[in-house]
């Protein structure tokens, strides 16, 4: 089956076992972390036969989806005994969600070791931005913002070609996004996020019953396990009720996005559940978006991308309780009005 191609320009991160017996060239791109059957061999102390059986049986079992989580990667190694002579070559990368699914049939405690440490060097990447920042001075920050202004005055000038106004409104698109991003990053790091763009009022009413009715969905999709949605406490009856919080006859969350923001904080953090309780608060996010009608923006593109809200989730997942107040902002933040 065909896979994408991911190349050289990725973070190169060393990643040593905590007995110090293994070190490991991790590659980092595309929002995730990439090993070839080798380096999960080396990293499970397993036969790469064995590694290479589970990564079959995952795809044969429908676990995941072989051209969602395979990249070929290009690279170069030494070639004969000739100095300098080398040849090119390509192999196959497994990003984070095949190495977990492997460490866990191996039931390797080094899987474990690595998921944890994978998720912070993530974290990091994504959220705190900083191999961007580091990349990006902040001069070369002012004047990409600056450089939004200016081709926003090109694109009126009159005398411009049909065709040039275009390719001049793809570029400007882009450099919107990247500046949107990186204001989000700059609002995180000075702790100045706002919650701000949002949209009143809700139209769609969660309620106990119907997000059950979600899990249960969700819970036929993940093998009907027993554990999985399966009610340790009343917790999660509290978690929808909180979102209708009101204070002094006001509501606490008033828009729909302060609410599906809360909505994901606080399934992620109650553990209401046995098991699920991320992929479960990941959909009912998603879920009470879509039913609100801002899962999407006027383009049709999702506000939220896939691997944004895997990230998110997991920094939620990590973050500490005197933190709920910026991980709501940074939420709202990027689902809001201004990230269409």
């Amino acid at each position: 089956m065909e896979t994408k191609d991911v190349d050289n320009r990725g973070e190169i991160i060393l990643y040593q076992t905590e007995d110090g017996l293994t070190q490991i060239d991790v590659k980092l791109e595309n929002e995730t972390v990439w090993l070839s059957q080798q380096q999960m061999a080396d990293l499970f102390q397993r036969d790469r036969t064995v590694v290479s059986r589970h990564i079959s049986d995952i795809f044969r079992e429908g676990e995941l989806s072989r051209e969602l989580v395979c990249a070929k990667n290009a690279h170069t190694t030494r070639h004969g005994a000739m100095p300098g002579k080398t040849q090119r070559s390509e192999r196959t990368l497994y990003n984070l969600d095949v190495i977990i699914s492997v460490g866990y049939r191996v039931k390797s405690q080094r899987g474990t070791q690595f998921r944890i440490w994978a998720n912070k060097i993530l974290k990091e990447y994504l959220v705190k931005g900083y191999v961007l920042r580091n990349n990006l001075s902040q001069q070369k920050y002012e004047e990409l913002k600056q450089l939004i202004f200016v081709m926003g005055r090109t694109m009126n000038y009159p005398e411009l070609k049909e065709s040039d106004a275009a390719q001049i409104k793809s570029i400007f698109d882009v450099v919107q996004d990247y500046t949107y991003a990186l204001d989000t990053l700059d609002s995180y790091d000075y702790q100045t996020l706002k919650i701000e763009k949002t949209t009143c009022p809700e139209r769609f009413h969660a309620t106990y019953e119907n997000a059950m009715a979600v899990i249960q969905e969700l819970k036929t999709k993940f093998g009907e396990s027993s554990l999985f949605g399966n009610e340790k406490d009343q917790s999660f009856h509290s978690s929808i009720g909180q979102i209708y919080q009101t204070w002094d006859g006001q509501e606490l969350y008033p828009s729909i996005e302060e609410k599906a923001a809360m909505l994901l904080y606080l399934v992620t953090k109650n553990h209401s559940f046995s098991d699920g309780n991320k992929r479960i608060a990941a959909t009912l996010f998603l879920w009470f978006m879509e039913n609100n009608g801002i899962l999407y923006g006027q383009d049709g593109r999702k506000r939220i991308a896939d691997n944004a809200l895997v990230a998110l989730t997991l920094m939620i997942a990590e973050s500490r309780m005197d933190e709920m107040d910026t991980m709501l902002k940074l939420t709202v933040s990027l689902i809001n009005s201004r990230n269409e």
